[in-house]
């Protein structure tokens, strides 16, 4: 990856003062300083720019700690940015480390960055710190899109003969259709449901998607990484994310731009009974774009970032002026749920906002971050006879599985893609199109919008559900999960070895098949009185505060804070 020269240079310090005399000379270094305000000046680098990889961490300081009391004094005096920490002198002076402030994410939290040594043990470091929640290397995720795979071949057909299969009923050819028309019978989708999509931004000029788009953002901070020729901004536009051969990791080959986000817009939201290309699961809801992957994919720090600002946590840069109740994350990578997204999903879930994330690409390994995080949605991916598609994770943490496209057959065209908005282009953008049957689209990634539209239609059914009544409900009304057949082993859990299709159980793949309209008629049922974390009638107070909030924040800043343009 290449690297801002705006984001400066690190290394390790030469010299580090004993405990007594850094207690003795913290306060007066850190007056003089500023604690790190955008005026502190960075250390300089020993070997210039090219002195080694930047080590990249994301760290939370405690709201109690001395580095925030001074850094809220800072800022109220003027001499800070306003919209978060800016702590690497301050953090520098405490851990011995040369530190450089690197993107901010919300008023505690920031990326941290250095040279000389990597992220892990950067974050193990920093760590220790008492003035620190937590400190986390600042990782890449990837879209989880289409697998490498021989068995989904491309053919010469221009469009999947059996259309969209994975919205009707099910029946005994398409088992794991999703019964969407059922949901539609209960409600289309209210115009004030929105469901962020946090990927690699959209084309906003594809007409299924005109009139479904509210205001957005990119949160792509490295200009490199953008491609758009600066850093985060109002436009959540996607240039293209094409590779050329071996620009994201040694011996990755060159793609085309993968239009992703646009893809996972479409399923959610794109505009139905139109006559026009395609329906949606949400039709009716509103659809947020939130830029947050690039070339290569995206930082955890952007994403975050993206995720609190969607929700309406944070007005860093601007004001959210439509919140969303949905989030969906078609993105991951393997590892453990990071500290991190522990954080934000918990408040995410506080604030009533249902996240739902891809399962993951992994051939039947383990769950990918963020899917694996404690009350995040996690989908797995269905084929049309209802057995695990072969690309697809699995593990106890789904909760849920859904129709992710299959091809059954090695030549020829693909028999069961999940067809969506896209464009032309293989670089830039060339023009609005779907995908078919030989441009197909396969992935948990594109089971999990399925589910986050359906998501969209069960609080547009109930707006008091929370997030836990969600999950209950998804879970309650899903179907059961068809015996293999001959041939076709029973999935296991997770460890070393893949597994290809294989018949789901309740602990490998959630609790069941997606069924829409049974999903959304339980929401309506028994008000908001059962399950949930708030109780009673207040269930969805979380979330209808935090949009009161964004909404006073608006007004407030509306003299001083630059909005974005509006879309659709």
């Amino acid at each position: 990856m290449k690297t801002s020269p705006s984001l400066g240079v690190v290394v390790d310090r030469p010299w580090r003062a004993g405990p007594s005399l850094r207690r003795l000379l913290l306060p007066l270094a850190a007056a003089a300083l500023g604690l790190g305000s955008a005026a502190a000046p960075a250390a300089p680098e020993p070997g210039g720019a090219g002195d080694g990889p930047l080590a990249r961490v994301i760290v939370k300081y405690k709201a109690a700690g001395e580095v925030m009391r001074r850094a809220q004094a800072a800022r109220a005096g003027g001499g800070q940015a306003a919209h978060g920490p800016q702590q690497a002198a301050a953090m520098g002076l405490r851990s011995g480390l040369h530190l450089i402030d690197g993107r901010v994410i919300d008023e505690r939290r920031q990326v941290l960055l250095a040279r000389g040594l990597s992220s892990q043990e950067l974050a193990l470091r920093l760590a220790a710190d008492a003035e620190l929640e937590y400190a986390v290397p600042d990782e890449r995720r990837r879209a989880l899109a289409l697998p490498n795979d021989p068995l989904f071949a491309g053919g010469p057909s221009v469009s999947p003969i059996v259309g969209q299969w994975y919205l009707r009923e099910p029946d005994a050819q398409r088992v794991s259709a999703m019964n969407a028309v059922g949901a539609w019978d209960v409600t289309t989708g209210a115009v004030d449901v929105v469901v962020a999509i946090i990927d690699s931004g959209v084309r906003r000029e594809h007409p299924d998607l005109v009139g479904s788009l509210v205001d957005g953002y990119d949160f792509i901070a490295d200009p490199v990484d953008a491609r758009d020729g600066d850093g985060r901004d109002a436009d959540p536009s996607d240039p293209g994310d094409w590779t050329d051969d071996g620009q994201c990791s040694l011996g990755e080959p060159a793609a085309p731009s993968s239009w992703h986000g646009t893809k996972m817009a479409g399923l959610v939201g794109a505009r139905t009974d139109n006559g026009l290309g395609m329906a949606s699961v949400g039709r009716g809801v509103r659809v947020q774009p939130v830029r947050a992957l690039g070339p290569c994919g995206g930082y955890d720090s952007d994403i975050i970032a993206g995720m609190l600002w969607a929700a309406g946590l944070s007005s860093n840069p601007v004001v959210n002026r439509t919140p969303a109740r949905v989030l969906n994350l078609s993105l991951g990578s393997s590892g453990a749920c990071s500290a991190a997204y522990r954080d934000v999903a918990g408040q995410l879930e506080a604030a009533g906002v249902v996240v739902v994330a891809a399962a993951g690409n992994e051939e039947g390994l383990a769950v990918s971050v963020p899917g694996n995080c404690p009350g995040v949605v996690a989908v797995a991916a269905l084929r049309h006879a209802g057995t695990k598609v072969g690309f697809s994770s699995v593990g106890p943490e789904v909760t849920i599985a859904a129709p992710g496209g299959n091809c059954v057959n090695l030549v020829g065209d693909c028999l069961y893609p999940i067809l969506t908005t896209s464009d032309r282009g293989s670089r830039g953008p060339e023009g609005p199109s779907y995908t078919d049957a030989r441009d197909y689209s396969v992935g948990t990634s594109f089971a999990s919008p399925l589910v986050a539209g359906t998501v969209g239609l069960m609080v547009s059914a109930n707006p008091a559900l929370s997030p836990r009544q969600v999950r209950e409900r998804l879970r309650a009304s899903a179907r059961p999960f068809v015996a293999g057949g001959p041939g076709v082993p029973q999935c296991h859990a997770p460890d070393s070895r893949p597994q290809d299709e294989c018949a789901c159980t309740t602990s490998t793949c959630g609790a069941g098949m997606l069924d829409a309209g049974a999903a959304v008629r339980a929401a309506t049922a028994g008000g908001s009185s059962s399950g949930g974390g708030s109780g009673g009638g207040a269930l969805g107070l979380p979330w209808l505060a935090a949009l009161a909030a964004a909404v006073l924040l608006a007004f407030v800043g509306s003299r001083r804070t630059q909005t974005p343009p509006s879309e659709g």
